[in-house]
C-alpha cells in the first residue's frame, strides 16, 4: 500500500479546524481574493499569503499594514515593495503572485535568534509498531534577507534546545519539549482520520512572544535528510529506520 500524500494546504487545514483541541493551534487561514487580502490585514496587520499547493516556502509573500502607518509593504523573496494606498499594493501583488491558487493567513512574529526569525519542524511518524511516535524536531532559523525559515530556501538547520535557550527559564525545557512531541502525535493522529495511508509528517510550527504555539503547516512526505544536520546524528539513524519499515526508503546497502 502506496504512503499517502495530500498535497492541498486547505484540506489538511480544514481537517485540524474540525479538531477541538487542534483548533486553537490554527492562524486565522482564509482564501485568496481582494476583500479577504483587505480586512485580514486590517484586523491582523500582517499576513502571509502562499500558494495552495507549494513547497519549499516557495511563492510565499508577507503583506504589512503597521495600525499606525498608512504605509502598505510586502515582501516577496528577497525584493520589498512599498504603497500609499491598498489599491497599489494590491495591484502589484497580483503581478508579482504565482498564478495558482493562494491561501491568506494570519501573521505570527516569530521567536529570534541572533535577530533572526525561527520556526520548528517535528517529524512524526509511524513506529515498527505502528503507532505515532515524534522522532525529531529540527529548529528553521531565516536567512536574514528572506521571510520563509526553509532550508531549500537559505534558512539555517538549529537545535531547538539551542533557540529557544533565550526564551526559557532554566529548568523548563524538558516540559517545553514533551508538550512539542505530544502535538505532533495528537496532530498526526487527526489527519490519519481523514488520509488513513499517511505514514509520516513535518508540522512546522511557530512560536510567539507568549510561547504560544501555532501550527503553520503539515506536509504529508516531509524532507528527513534535514535532521541529517543536527549534531546527533541518531535522530536521522531513527527516522530512516522507520522510513525503510513502512516503505518510504529502501535498505541501504552495507559497504563492503
Amino acid at each position: 500500500m502506496s504512503i499517502q500524500r495530500v498535497r492541498s494546504k486547505r484540506a489538511k487545514t480544514n481537517v485540524l479546524l474540525a479538531d477541538p483541541e487542534l483548533r486553537t493551534y490554527i492562524p486565522a487561514t482564509e482564501g485568496f481574493d481582494r476583500r479577504t487580502v483587505e480586512r485580514m490585514l486590517e484586523k491582523y496587520e500582517m499576513i502571509y499569503v502562499k500558494p495552495v499547493d507549494g513547497t519549499f516556502g516557495r511563492g510565499v509573500i508577507r503583506i504589512e499594514k503597521p495600525g499606525s502607518s498608512s504605509v502598505y509593504r510586502f515582501q516577496s523573496g528577497e525584493t520589498r515593495y512599498e504603497f500609499p494606498t491598498f489599491d497599489d499594493m494590491y495591484r502589484k501583488l497580483m503581478a508579482v503572485k504565482k498564478p495558482k491558487p493562494y491561501l491568506s493567513q494570519q501573521g505570527i512574529h516569530l521567536l529570534r535568534y541572533q535577530e533572526r526569525r525561527f520556526d520548528l519542524r517535528v517529524m512524526v511518524q509511524k513506529n515498527p509498531q505502528s503507532a505515532w511516535e515524534t522522532t525529531g524536531m529540527i529548529g528553521r532559523v531565516a536567512h536574514p534577507r528572506k521571510i520563509v525559515t526553509n532550508y531549500h530556501a537559505g534558512g539555517t538547520p538549529k537545535p531547538v534546545e539551542t533557540l529557544m535557550s533565550a526564551h526559557l527559564k532554566p529548568g523548563q525545557w524538558p516540559t517545553f519539549e514533551a508538550r512539542l512531541r505530544r502535538l505532533g502525535v495528537t496532530v498526526a493522529a487527526a489527519l490519519e482520520r481523514k488520509f488513513p495511508r499517511l505514514k509520516e509528517i513535518g508540522v512546522d510550527i511557530a512560536i510567539d512572544e507568549d510561547l504560544q504555539l501555532w501550527i503553520l503547516e503539515v506536509n504529508t512526505l516531509p524532507d528527513p535528510f534535514l535532521f541529517k544536520r543536527l549534531p546527533d546524528k541518531s535522530v536521522f539513524r531513527k527516522m530512516y529506520a522507520y522510513a525503510v519499515a513502512y516503505g518510504r526508503f529502501k535498505p541501504r546497502r552495507r559497504k563492503a
